[in-house]
């Protein structure tokens, strides 16, 4: 498991969910500057510097229900709510978007290439707001200043992490389904053509050499497939030219989006139940968390008519049934915490560590019957 990977993850997750939020906000007819100010406070609350330093720090990848919790914290980060329903559909699109863009990449690298995209889409969500544009700026220096060098043996370990991360996932999405890149299960269709990694050739050709390197011979096979050399290497700068399309918008031609929940993984719902056993890493998790949304601040609107309510089904309707007949092992629990410290529960410490203090006056005679302790050993 690699532990640069947590921060790819949040990128690319937070990308899709920019997305899709901003097709639901146009396709609801939300009024601009409201849809603006929604698109803002999340990109903002998602590139604070406080959150970002404890994001970028060396971790393992903790679990599903711990990451959900942040983007449920995060999508509610201005004035618009989205309910259970909607949240779960946001949650599922985002994640089988990132996990078809991960096994589509053609080499472990590219996954950075996929993250640059979104953070070109991100830059031009709030390209008129420079303080914004500045955390953006930001997240890009520190993406190239600790990805760009890294080794492709440890790429191929985050791209595995990943993998490992999205593996029992299978949600069927209709944008998938109709391109035909996804098939009645929930998984994915790999295509067997298109261009070969950068800096690899076309398979098709095996030459061998003799023991003084010189090349004795060439045989041709058919690799089952229609490959293509890479014309050029993506950009891995601020600005560029990326090359590869994976991590763009593919809601910007507007179609409807559904999801639906494969209904032949019995092994999905075996791994479900078996993650509601207690989790050894629960008290790092919740740590992880209480530093991690302790700089997320939700805002609350001071007047209900500020708010409003994004839905991400085409009716009310439909977002309540699908909350009604959504699996219970599928539900995501909401864990809410307290980041900030507690005045009551502090006052209370305080007044126990006085108790102890008061009690000074034995404190010499327990060091004494240590002394004495001590001497005694000594004199064994």
């Amino acid at each position: 498991m690699s532990s640069r990977t947590l921060p790819l993850l949040f990128i690319n997750l937070g990308g899709e969910m920019l997305y899709i939020l901003d097709q639901r906000l146009r396709a609801q007819n939300i009024p601009a500057d409201k849809a603006k100010k929604v698109m803002n406070d999340i990109i903002s609350t998602m590139f604070n510097k406080k959150f970002l330093d404890e994001l970028f720090k060396p971790q393992e990848l903790y679990s599903k229900k711990a990451l959900r919790t942040v983007f449920d914290r995060l999508a509610h980060a201005s004035i618009m709510r989205l309910n259970q329903a909607s949240m779960d559909k946001l949650y599922d699109l985002m994640t089988m978007a990132f996990k078809y863009q991960v096994l589509l990449c053609p080499r472990p690298k590219d996954i950075l290439l996929v993250s640059f995209n979104h953070m070109d889409a991100i830059k031009e969500f709030v390209k008129d707001i420079p303080c914004i544009l500045t955390q953006v700026d930001e997240t890009y220096q520190q993406l190239i200043q600790i990805y760009t060098n890294l080794s492709s043996g440890e790429f191929q370990l985050i791209r595995q992490t990943l993998l490992i991360f999205f593996q029992d996932m299978h949600i069927r999405v209709s944008i998938f389904l109709k391109d035909k890149v996804q098939n009645s299960n929930g998984r994915f269709v790999l295509p067997t053509s298109g261009p070969v990694p950068y800096g690899t050739q076309v398979p098709g050709l095996i030459r061998m050499f003799s023991c003084t390197g010189k090349e004795v011979s060439r045989l041709q096979f058919s690799n089952g497939g229609n490959y293509n050399a890479a014309i050029r290497e993506g950009s891995f700068e601020i600005f560029g030219d990326r090359v590869t399309k994976l991590g763009t918008n593919m809601y910007s031609v507007s179609r409807p989006v559904e999801t639906l929940i494969s209904g032949t993984s019995t092994n999905s719902a075996q791994h479900a139940k078996v993650n509601m056993a207690p989790n050894p890493l629960a008290k790092e998790e919740l740590n992880l968390l209480a530093r991690l949304m302790g700089g997320l601040e939700v805002q609350k609107p001071g007047n209900a008519d500020n708010g409003f309510r994004v839905n991400l089904f085409a009716t009310d309707e439909e977002e309540e049934e699908a909350f009604i007949s959504r699996p219970d092992e599928l539900l995501y629990g909401v864990i809410k915490i307290q980041a900030t410290q507690d005045q009551q529960a502090t006052a209370e410490l305080a007044k126990i560590m006085g108790e102890f203090s008061e009690s000074g006056d034995q404190s010499p005679i327990v060091s004494s019957k240590g002394d004495d302790l001590l001497a005694m050993m000594d004199g064994l």
